[in-house]
């Protein structure tokens, strides 16, 4: 019986063990996803069909005008970001402009937090990311977001162009996060619940 006892909770223990390391393990495979994309981040001023409508003409005039195509890492993404934010600002409160929409844009470099965004055939896990916030007006519509860094941003699109760049910059463990979010979802919930209770 008492061998039998120590069986089970040597089981048990092993069980523990090997599930806490997997969440440590994929836990920190999430943290270096979060920290290795630059997000674009368009907010609307409303969600009336106009607004909305506004917010992707901004979308198209600033990736079109290809401010962030030199970028060869993170940093320099958020470096070319950070210095062309006026510039960022000008693009927007043109397109506006010209489709008779006179409301103020802002920009800003920030950590924000989003939730699980599916892209193409990617998934972006919830969390807090770095991103390039464009702002119409009060921002207090519908949203469009896209990978700015590495380059998934395809102009007058929301889709991945056939993952290419993706496969090209991301290692295998985080493209199988994307690609199969699923297998983490539990694991992931528990890193984050860990980190904000040691407050890392």
């Amino acid at each position: 019986m008492k061998k039998s006892i120590f069986f089970l909770t040597g089981l048990v223990m092993s069980v523990l063990i090997t599930n806490c390391s997997a969440v440590v393990r994929d836990g920190r495979r999430l943290d270096e996803l979060r920290n290795s994309v630059l997000r674009l981040h368009i907010l609307a001023e409303s969600d009336s069909s106009r607004d909305q409508n506004l917010k992707l003409k901004v979308r198209d005039a600033l990736l079109e005008s290809n401010i962030f195509g030199n970028a060869d890492s993170l940093d320099s993404a958020e470096k070319i970001a950070q210095e062309k934010l006026s510039e960022i600002v000008d693009i927007a409160e043109s397109t506006l402009l010209e489709n008779g929409c006179n409301s103020p844009v802002t920009a800003e470099i920030a950590d924000v937090v989003f939730d699980k965004r599916v892209y193409g055939d990617i998934t972006m896990p919830a969390g807090e990311y770095r991103a390039l916030r464009v702002k119409i007006g009060s921002a207090e519509g519908k949203n469009w977001w896209c990978v700015m860094y590495p380059p998934l941003c395809i102009p007058a699109a929301c889709d991945v162009e056939e993952n290419k760049q993706a496969e090209e910059v991301f290692s295998e463990n985080e493209l199988d996060i994307m690609y199969h979010p699923e297998k983490y979802e539990v694991r992931f919930a528990i890193w984050d619940k860990i980190k904000e209770i040691f407050g890392e």
